[in-house]
């Protein structure tokens, strides 16, 4: 063989390996990458052709999703009942637009095809039955759900709002709106999902958007809640002295840093700073705590993680840089670059409340067979393994914050339930001073036996623009929540 033809022989050896080496990576390396991407219209199709597991509350078994019998080829048709009130939670099945949120995250178990169903499977072929998947039992509350959705769409706002029991990380309510309703997206008129999708993905107000664990937002004054246990593990007391000056100059600049409106702080005691939510105080506190101090304090928390909702991820909080003291202080007031998701705002309540351990968020109770067996159950679970702070200065800290919530206007408190909390109005955008600000709840009930923790984000003021305040705005929106959750008055 002359060498020409040697070298075309070479070549031609050297691409049918590298052709048998990437058939290789992708039937073996990538293949589950493939078969569980949502926009697989062949897996898609294969799996309608059994019917899908039903998404349920754990609370009265109401049924969130379902499906029904169709005629055409598809055999079934993914529904949701009370579509725009869960789809933060359950997400979306579209045989054209693949899958979200819950419908995604647990895909194996609703479409039959996780391990634990092989048994059944192979009974269902056996018996010539026909296959079934699995069903999703969420922590979600019915009551709870209801009360926060309700109250964000009566006034049209847009933000979120978590509730979880602080005890056990379970999630009894998650509302984002404005919302969407995943029924037309499940379609098998392909004008119809195609409208739906275009209508939801080209409007301004992005109602796709699961904010309460895909947007962060500065948390203004809730992120105190975090200074405050990092001082109180410093050695703070609430008789702490502290400055009631209405402003302070950022150390290494002209700049002064202000309390809300101006004005002196109505005391000198730190019990006082947290009760009337001065800023000075709390900026001066986060300068002499240091980075080092508020960061550790703050990923006891959680702030940083990403693994916070079980099975969905969230996007992560942060405290920015912190790279000077004046960043320091204005982060020490929830500004500069923090940024929290609502759910990680829910955990500082929820962690003050179980004695200041954080715990991991669940979303899904349990996995159950098609005959409603248990496959699998979430038990609580410490979210860090790290308290944030010590259980005495919990219960210090949450009579801070029932002092807070004493001083805390806005609608919907009872007499016959005592609430700790914090609220927080955080500015934002180019010309913050100009701009409708962020108003914040974030608090939980009954103070001395928690059963509910909570927390809420008005974006941009709501009704009420620049006079907007988190006690004036979102304060009623958490409190319908623990209401409704404990129920009676």
């Amino acid at each position: 063989m002359n060498k020409p033809m040697r070298r075309v022989g070479i070549a031609m050896l050297v691409m049918v390996v590298l052709l048998l080496a990437n058939i290789t990576y992708i039937q073996v390396v990538k293949a589950d990458d493939y078969r569980t991407d949502s926009r697989n219209q062949r897996v898609l199709l294969d799996e309608y052709a059994r019917q899908r597991g039903s998404i349920v509350s754990q609370f009265d078994g109401q049924v969130l999703a379902d499906v029904t019998a169709t005629n055409d080829k598809l055999k079934f048709q993914r529904r949701y009942l009370n579509g725009p009130m869960y789809a933060p939670a359950t997400g979306y099945y579209s045989v054209r637009y693949g899958s979200a949120g819950l419908e995604r995250a647990e895909d194996d178990i609703l479409n039959g095809s996780d391990p634990r169903l092989f048994v059944r499977r192979l009974s269902d072929m056996v018996t010539g039955r026909d296959p079934r998947g699995g069903n999703v039992q969420l922590t979600i509350n019915p009551v709870v759900q209801q009360a926060l959705y309700n109250a964000m769409m009566s006034h049209g706002y847009t933000g979120a709002a978590v509730a979880m029991n602080p005890k056990t990380g379970e999630i009894l309510g998650m509302v984002s709106t404005p919302s969407y309703d995943p029924n037309p997206l499940t379609s098998h008129d392909g004008t119809e999902q195609q409208q739906a999708w275009s209508n939801y993905t080209k409007d301004p107000k992005n109602p796709m958007l699961n904010r309460a664990i895909s947007e962060t937002y500065p948390p203004g004054s809730t992120f105190k809640l975090v200074v405050a246990a990092a001082e109180l593990e410093n050695g703070a007391s609430p008789d702490t002295p502290v400055s009631n000056a209405p402003n302070v100059t950022l150390p290494g600049t002209s700049t002064t840093l202000e309390n809300y409106g101006g004005e002196v702080c109505p005391g000198t005691t730190f019990k006082d700073a947290l009760a009337h939510s001065c800023n000075v105080p709390f900026a001066t506190f986060a300068g002499q705590l240091g980075a080092d101090k508020l960061r550790a304090t703050a990923a006891n928390f959680g702030i940083g993680m990403t693994n916070l909702a079980i099975p969905q991820k969230v996007v992560a909080s942060s405290l920015g840089d912190l790279d000077s003291t004046a960043a320091l202080y204005q982060s020490g007031i929830g500004q500069r670059d923090v940024r929290l998701t609502p759910l990680q705002d829910c955990l500082l309540a929820a962690t003050v409340a179980n004695g200041g351990m954080a715990m991991k968020p669940q979303l899904v109770k349990k996995l159950l067979a098609p005959d409603l067996s248990d496959l699998e159950g979430f038990t609580p679970e410490e979210l860090t393994g790290k308290p944030a702070l010590s259980a005495a200065n919990a219960e210090i800290l949450k009579q801070m914050m029932e002092a807070s919530e004493d001083n805390t206007k806005g609608l919907g408190k009872r007499a016959d339930i005592k609430i700790a909390s914090k609220t927080g109005t955080a500015e934002h955008g180019t010309d913050p001073k100009n701009t409708p600000p962020h108003a914040w709840y974030t608090a939980f009930a009954p103070a001395d036996a928690p059963q509910i923790a909570v927390a809420v984000v008005v974006e941009s003021g709501g009704n009420r623009g620049l006079e907007a305040t988190g006690g004036t705005v979102a304060a009623e929106i958490g409190r319908a929540a623990i209401n409704a959750q404990l129920g009676g008055g």
